[in-house]
Formats: C-alpha cells, structure tokens, sequence
C-alpha cells in the first residue's frame, strides 16, 4: 500500500492508494488497442485504481495526437502506397510513428499519489523523471527535454502525452529500442512546433534508440512504478464500444 500526503484546508491528511496492477497486453487492431488506453482511465475513474500497462505493435501505424492536424503532419499518399493506418488517440501530443522497436506504455495515476499531477507541466515532470531515474543507467547524459521527451545527448527516445479526467490521469508514452529511425521521414512531417532542444533537426537525426530489450524496459517500468501485481483482466466491453463509437470512425480520424 502506498501513503500519499495531500494537503487540505491548511493540515494534512493521507490517502491511501492500492498497488498498481501491470498489463502487459497487445490487443488485434491499433484502434482496440487505442481504445484500451482511455478504457482503462474510465475504468479507474469509476474506482479501479491505478495501472501501468505495456503494448507493442510490429508493424509501421501512424497514430495523431487528439488535437493534431492530418494534413500538417502526415504524408497520407505515402501511407496509402504503403498501407500503413493513420489512427487518433485521445492524448494530446504530437504525431507518433509506431512499429517493431517501439515499446508502447500506459500510466493511469491518480492525483493524489502526488500534488504535482494536479497540473499539466509539473505532472510531466514527476512521471519523467520517474521514469528517467529507472533507465539512467542505459545511456549516459539521460535527461527531461522540452516539455514532455526523454533524451540523451540531445537526441529523443521518448515522446509523452496526457489525457486528464477529474481524478486520474492518462499518461501515454513511447520507449524506442531496436526502432528503424529512418523510415519516420517517410511518413511523417517535420512538426510546425518543435521544442527548441531539436533544432530544427530532421527525423533521423534527432531520435534514437535505447541499447536494450522490450522485456529490460517493462521491468524497469514496474519497478519504477512499484507495479508488483500482474492482471490479465481488462475492460471488454468498453473497448468494443469506444472502437465503434469513436476510433474506427473516419470522422474521429480526420477531425483536424
């Protein structure tokens, strides 16, 4: 059980928050697996708790960050040619190219584990340096970029994004390990807003991999999140009807 200190009227008090449950768990399509995501931030709002999930997918999918526009940054003639999908989270965020190297993580946090989830920027901190304290010793110079990266020696391996309900938070993010960098260019744009750490470098020089394996990064995962309890329950239901309702749909897709 873990005893979180929130303060309230001027005095403290604790919350006691149960252990996090880990899901490592990869469903058949993007869209139940994007689903999955905001399934399970709905699930803790209706009193779950708190999960770290892990998921990969192996082959190229383009998924849009909830408020990104598709024409800004995504090359759809050469997905089309490709077949590559072009899919929309619920995060916000920037545009991701997802595929084999490239480990997908979930972090559903309630606010009161720390007063920092609260807002936006010092909550990215608090879940990065997290997560930076458990890799540090993969690769050196590791450190917070911009507002939500982690990178070394200047250059990116992991891109982050939130959605935020009244009491938990969803927290998206990718780990880049054994990841083809050089086929980004080919599907995605150079993003219109760029955090100044890049320097208006190109794709391929600006990311990088991690020298490690998808199972070395989900046990530092759950370790750096004391996710002890495995679980392979997961919300069903609420997974058919998101994808149905929302992430299927061609209008969610192309919003923007």
């Amino acid at each position: 059980m873990c005893a979180t200190a929130l303060r309230a009227r001027g005095t403290f008090h604790f919350a006691t928050l149960s252990m996090m449950h880990f899901l490592d768990r990869t469903l058949t399509t993007i869209a139940e697996n994007l689903a999955l995501d905001e399934a399970l931030l709905l699930n803790a709002e209706a009193g779950e708790g708190e999960i770290l999930r892990a998921w990969q997918w192996s082959s190229p999918a383009i998924v849009l960050g909830s408020g990104c526009r598709l024409a800004e940054e995504v090359d759809e003639v050469a997905c089309h040619r490709d077949g590559v999908p072009v899919l929309r989270r619920s995060s916000g965020g920037g545009t991701v190219l997802l595929g084999a190297g490239c480990l997908c993580f979930t972090l559903v946090l309630s606010y009161e584990r720390a007063p920092a989830l609260g807002e936006i920027r010092p909550s990215y901190r608090y879940i990065l340096e997290h997560l930076r304290t458990g890799l540090a010793d993969l690769a050196p110079d590791m450190r917070c970029a911009g507002t939500s990266d982690l990178a070394c020696g200047g250059r990116k391996f992991s891109g982050n994004a939130q959605q935020r309900k009244r009491n938990h938070l969803l927290h998206h993010g990718t780990l880049l390990y054994a990841f083809d960098v050089s086929r980004v260019s080919r599907y995605l744009r150079l993003p219109a807003r760029q955090p100044d750490y890049r320097g208006g470098r190109e794709h391929v020089d600006f990311l990088m991999n991690l020298p490690t394996s998808a199972a070395e990064l989900k046990q530092r995962l759950r370790v750096a999140w004391s996710a002890g309890e495995a679980t392979q329950t997961w919300p069903q239901d609420t997974v058919k009807q998101l994808v149905d309702e929302k992430y299927s749909r061609l209008e969610w897709v192309r919003r923007r």
